[in-house]
């Protein structure tokens, strides 16, 4: 801060500048004025004397016009250099009071109405904190000298997620709701700190925030992983599946949650096949699971193969041939996973209550995305079919750019 206040110093200097330099060229001008006028009266007093004489007759006419020029030459002499037209009525304590007053209202409005704790706040934010309790100090700070500020709020509640502090994060994610809005992936975060400080329990609150949340947005991670974790815990493990799947789907594969939730649905097919077995099902299930009800071979075109890097995403999705074209099923892939086979079954349904065995005609598209988004990319492949047996069967050929 010793910087910023030398700025301040220099810029009051230039502010007293205005105020005491006029100060001092008036009194210089005053004394002037002063000296001219006094010239003038002893000019008028002259011209009075010699009037004086030639009434007297003791001086001549062109005697005294002379005296007169004379008088005149020595008028202009002494007030040559001067500017009569200047003078000042201002007393000499009101400049330096004003002086003084200057500096003194400029600081107290600056303390008043000024920032300089948000000015030492960037300057410490500029610098690498030294530890997660350093930050966390820093981000406090922040939402209290701005508490008009979503962002400070927001990184506040991460930063208590963080520390394994929940409830100080729902509360941030609260207000953060508050300051930008009802936004889907905050009302996820939110639900996800709630349910972490409510000892990993579903309660209506937390169910209200991810219905919110999935309307707005049916693909939010952290509502459909949230919605899942509470099916699972309700031992619905077919919804578990539902839900997970989709997250999943639209999951990055260098999420840092992926490899998570992929544990997660195995533990809930197994749980599936164990409800399967206790149901006396018939032997067609494999393993417990439901049938497999579509097989589908992705391949690339040669031409294509050229044409995309081996770490770009592939998304296989199945949708009705008719009616909504919301996604039945969705799995992600990698162009080094191709050419592969990929399964579906009512265990891979977006939502427990639109699955593949509810519907007949269907279409399998194959999307190539660099960016890794499920709903555009740079090359497809794109095929359809009816289920009407056990193990029907497609190849998909992604051979087309993505227009």
């Amino acid at each position: 801060m010793i910087d910023f206040w030398l700025v301040v110093g220099l810029l009051l200097l230039v502010a007293l500048s205005f105020v005491l330099i006029p100060v001092v060229f008036v009194r210089r001008y005053q004394s002037e004025e002063d000296r001219t006028a006094f010239n003038v009266a002893l000019y008028q007093e002259r011209l009075a004397e010699l009037q004086l004489q030639q009434e007297a007759g003791v001086m001549p006419s062109a005697l005294k016009n002379s005296a007169r020029s004379e008088a005149a030459r020595e008028l202009l002499a002494d007030t040559e250099g001067t500017d009569l037209e200047r003078f000042s009525t201002m007393g000499k304590p009101l400049p330096l009071l004003v002086a003084f007053l200057i500096p003194a209202l400029g600081l107290a409005l600056y303390l008043h109405l000024g920032a300089s704790d948000k000015v030492e706040l960037a300057r410490e934010f500029a610098q690498p904190p030294g530890s997660l309790a350093q930050m966390n100090e820093r981000l406090k700070r922040a939402v209290i000298a701005q508490p008009e500020s979503a962002e400070s709020a927001y990184y506040l509640a991460q930063n208590y997620m963080a520390q394994g502090r929940p409830g100080d994060a729902a509360e941030m994610f609260e207000r953060t709701v508050s300051l930008a809005g009802r936004r889907p992936e905050l009302l996820g975060e939110w639900a996800n700190a709630l349910y972490f400080s409510n000892n990993k329990k579903w309660s209506p609150t937390i169910k209200a925030l991810t219905d919110e949340a999935l309307e707005g947005n049916p693909g939010e991670i952290v509502s459909l992983s949230l919605s899942g974790t509470a099916a699972f815990e309700q031992q619905r493990y077919q919804d578990a599946l539902g839900y997970w799947n989709q997250a999943l789907a639209r999951m990055r594969s260098d999420h840092p949650s992926r490899a998570a939730l992929e544990r997660a649905i195995g533990r809930a097919r197994e749980g599936l096949s164990k409800d399967m077995k206790n149901s006396d099902l018939t032997s067609d299930r494999v393993d417990g699971l439901p049938p497999t009800l579509l097989q589908v071979r992705v391949e690339i075109s040669p031409e294509i193969v050229e044409k995309v890097a081996s770490d770009d995403s592939v998304f296989v999705f199945v949708q009705a041939l008719s009616g909504s074209k919301v996604p039945l099923a969705a799995k992600r892939l990698k162009v080094s996973n191709l050419p592969t086979e990929v399964e579906f079954s009512d265990a891979d349904a977006m939502t427990a209550s639109n699955t593949l065995s509810q519907v007949s005609a269907i279409q399998v598209t194959a999307r190539v995305s660099k960016a890794g988004k499920s709903a555009s990319g740079e090359w497809l492949g794109r095929n359809s079919t009816t289920i009407n047996s056990r193990n029907p069967s497609l190849k998909i050929t992604i051979d087309r750019p993505d227009i």
